[in-house]
């Protein structure tokens, strides 16, 4: 099969014939429809993943096919129209029993821990537990997004951050993540703040429900953007989220807040882009919840899809490029410079 391939992190991403993958026996290998280009993704090129291992093909965010079925597998079929969220849980351990597939401790994750979906075929692992079954009729290219991105938004918003009717939501980065929160918060009745540096991305937040935009550029450091979202909303919002994933705006989202308020943190923070700083006076002072959200489980899906079929929730408006595999270095390299998502749908 072709795949997108780097033999050294942070290296030349180049297109590659592999071979291709066979179906663990609880497993399955998909045929790649689309996949979303994530920062996720630029994260494991950039070597912040302990799991990466080279030579690696990156990918996780993806829809397609079922194309092979292992022996065990009992729920899924050659030719089952699928997506699967990013973390594949085991189905075995406690906390798989207790619902909360998304923190296994014996998860796999495609692109991570093993090769993922930039490639015309990918494994996944424990198939009856971790695939989610695409309505009729939803494009792949929009489905994709669903493994990720927009799960990973509607999780955060409504089961982590009990985003209630009439509530302020500040959204620090507008991308992927970002815009699906918005879209998630104001279709929950929730009054919403976005806050980016780029104008199109902004524009962007304001065109999906957004009533308030701030360009973090224009007011300057942490504390400027925490006082504009503070002005805004009267108070400070009652859920804020860090959907980007670095110091600044995780200190700025927790700044953020109104008494009582919750910060979650959905942007990855590697160790390597340097620790946030969590204002911890602030939060005793005012009672706040700071909470981490990582991703959906594959049986909470339904009231998501839900709101998909009823046009409740669009993510098909968040996909503004759709490209070749040979473009996907490209797009890979450009992460968070254009608002939007990318999604390679030809290879």
């Amino acid at each position: 099969m072709r795949a997108l391939v780097f033999e050294a992190y942070a290296g030349p991403l180049e297109v590659h014939d592999v071979w291709d993958p066979a179906p663990a026996p609880d497993g399955v290998v998909v045929r790649v429809e689309a996949t979303g280009v994530c920062r996720s993704d630029w994260h494991a090129w950039q070597g912040h993943d302990p799991d990466v291992r080279l030579p690696h093909v990156p990918g996780h965010e993806l829809a397609g096919t079922v194309a092979a079925v292992g022996r065990d597998v009992r729920r899924w079929r050659e030719g089952d129209r699928v997506t699967v969220p990013f973390v594949c849980a085991c189905g075995r351990c406690a906390l798989c029993a207790a619902g909360e597939h998304q923190v296994c401790p014996h998860q796999t994750q495609p692109g991570f821990t093993h090769w993922g979906s930039f490639a015309e075929l990918v494994a996944l692992d424990a198939a009856d537990v971790n695939l989610v079954r695409l309505p009729d009729g939803l494009p792949s290219a929009t489905a994709a997004s669903l493994g990720c991105r927009f799960a990973t938004a509607y999780r955060a918003v409504v089961q982590v951050g009990r985003v209630r009717p009439g509530e302020w939501v500040a959204v620090h980065g507008c991308g992927g993540v970002g815009l699906s929160a918005v879209q998630v918060a104001v279709a929950a009745g929730a009054r919403v703040v976005a806050v980016d540096v780029s104008p199109g991305a902004l524009e962007l937040a304001r065109s999906f429900g957004a009533e308030v935009g701030v360009d973090a550029r224009a007011v300057g450091a942490v504390g400027g953007t925490a006082d504009a979202v503070v002005e805004a909303t009267r108070g400070g919002a009652a859920v804020s989220l860090d959907a980007l994933g670095s110091p600044g705006t995780c200190e700025a989202s927790v700044r953020s807040l109104r008494p009582r308020g919750r910060h979650v943190q959905v942007g990855l923070l590697p160790p390597g882009a340097g620790r946030a700083v969590v204002p911890m006076e602030r939060v005793i002072a005012l009672e706040l919840e700071v909470l981490g959200s990582h991703g959906m489980a594959a049986h909470a899906y339904d009231g998501m899809l839900g709101l998909v079929a009823a046009g409740r929730l669009r993510p098909d408006l968040l996909v503004t490029r759709e490209l070749a595999l040979a473009d996907a270095a490209q797009a890979l390299r450009d992460v968070g410079r254009q608002p939007g998502i990318a999604v390679v749908t030809a290879f």
